[in-house]
């Protein structure tokens, strides 16, 4: 994986990073992170910190002296949030600089489109948060790592959050609960947990769902405003969320009613929106941080010095946070390949699939990183591709995010029967047998 001077300048170039510098990336070998971004578009206000997060992740990494030695590479894609376009980019860049390390889609849409190709190129692809569910079978899903969390945790995380609202989840029968959903592959994974839930305690569930980018909702409103949910849960992105936090406060629909996940909980989906202080969200890990360990290091080691990746403000935002996090794990399956296969040395996708795979982010490694303020502990195995997820609520003040509950856990005897069930199935759709032991050894 050697790189001549001209080649690398152009990539330096497009990623914009003033930490490599040409000579030495010429000489040195280098692990090769494609990122498929979106900066452009209606879903751009959330992509942008999203993907200025990755950056400036992998910027520190290289301040410090690489993965063990090893300089990181990274080259965007713009993609738009379009499938059509993520796919484009992935087969443009999967075979560049010696070969992808793992791509993160940044969309469910893509995920889905991307799921059978990895296997195919041997290239592991990471969701950490999002993605296809059931994708946390590693017996079924091979090449796939949603790492920390899916988007079923995140449903069920939700609803745990409700229901403590009201006093248990035994208070839940009868109370009328609203799906406001993104209709995308991401809008949909929150049904099937949702129903479920419905089914074991007793209250109504309404989906409505939003056509993209989502600026259209006055009927979905006119709906909830008809039935009159004790809930409505947000599963928006982008322009949506704040459109639906708009049209609830012109419907009259309290802002407290109104819970969110993740993607409809940073910052542009609530400044500037009137009424909307007492909304909630409940993000997997790791949440706002902008006094964390990790936000403070990249203020000063890259904005100090004028290499930051975008406003300074934006550092700990939610969906800046999010972009680090999924940066580091990247880089710490590499890490963890690299006690494997060889210190030091770059790793090639298959190697660093098995770090992904045997991922061990301890009490001790979160300390070391500068993140145990803001995470919590992660493992993964042959079998589980997801390891524990965690979650926590935070409510809008009108000026920022505040803390509002303890950390929620996804109940995995809920989950795990839902997710071996539908990896089953597509295993059988896809002619597929469950890996054996001898599989999941190096």
């Amino acid at each position: 994986m050697k790189f001549n001077k001209f080649l690398m300048g152009v990539l330096i170039g497009v990623v914009g990073s003033t930490m490599i510098t040409t000579s030495a990336m010429a000489q040195d070998e280098a692990q090769y992170f494609p990122l498929l971004t979106f900066r452009t578009g209606p879903y751009a206000p959330s992509g942008t910190p999203w993907a200025n997060g990755f950056v400036d992740y992998f910027k520190l990494v290289n301040a410090k002296g690489g993965i063990n030695g090893v300089k990181v590479l990274w080259e965007e894609c713009e993609t738009g949030y379009a499938t059509d376009r993520g796919v484009e980019c992935y087969e443009r860049m999967k075979d560049a600089n010696g070969g992808a390390t793992v791509f993160q889609t940044m969309s469910t849409g893509i995920t889905f489109a991307l799921t059978e190709k990895g296997p195919e190129d041997r290239i592991p692809i990471l969701t950490p948060g999002y993605g296809l569910s059931e994708s946390a079978d590693g017996e079924v899903f091979k090449w796939s790592f949603p790492l920390a969390g899916t988007h079923w945790a995140s449903a069920d995380a939700q609803l745990q959050y409700v229901a403590s609202r009201e006093g248990g989840l035994d208070k839940l029968k009868g109370k009328k609960i609203t799906l406001l959903y993104h209709d995308s592959p991401y809008g949909k994974e929150a049904i099937p947990v949702l129903r479920k839930r419905a089914e074991m305690h007793g209250f109504n569930l309404d989906t409505i769902a939003v056509t993209h980018p989502g600026v259209d909702q006055k009927s979905a409103w006119l709906q909830i405003r008809q039935n009159r949910p004790d809930y409505v849960l947000l599963w928006g992105w982008g322009i949506m969320n704040s459109t639906a936090l708009k049209e609830a406060q012109a419907t009259g629909f309290p802002a407290t009613k109104i819970v969110g996940v993740w993607p409809s909980g940073s910052e542009s989906d609530v400044k500037g929106v009137d009424g909307a202080e007492g909304y909630s969200a409940v993000l997997l890990l790791p949440g706002p941080g902008a006094d964390s360990k990790i936000a403070k290091e990249v203020r000063s080691t890259l904005h100090a010095n004028g290499q930051g990746s975008g406003p300074e403000e934006e550092v700990g935002e939610a969906l800046y946070m999010r972009g680090l996090m999924n940066a580091m794990f990247a880089v710490e399956g590499v890490r963890r390949a690299q006690e494997q296969y060889g210190k030091g040395q770059v790793m090639t996708s298959e190697q660093a699939r098995w770090g992904y795979e045997n991922m061990d982010l301890d009490e001790a490694r979160l300390v070391e990183l500068g993140l145990d303020d803001i995470m919590r502990p992660v493992q993964t195995s042959c079998a589980d591709h997801m390891g524990p997820s965690a979650a926590r609520a935070y409510t809008w003040n009108g000026e920022t995010w505040e803390l509002s509950s303890d950390w929620l856990q996804a109940d995995l005897d809920v989950l795990q029967p839902m997710v071996k069930a539908s990896a089953d199935k597509y295993a059988a759709e896809k002619k597929l047998t469950r890996r054996t032991q001898a599989d999941c050894q190096p």
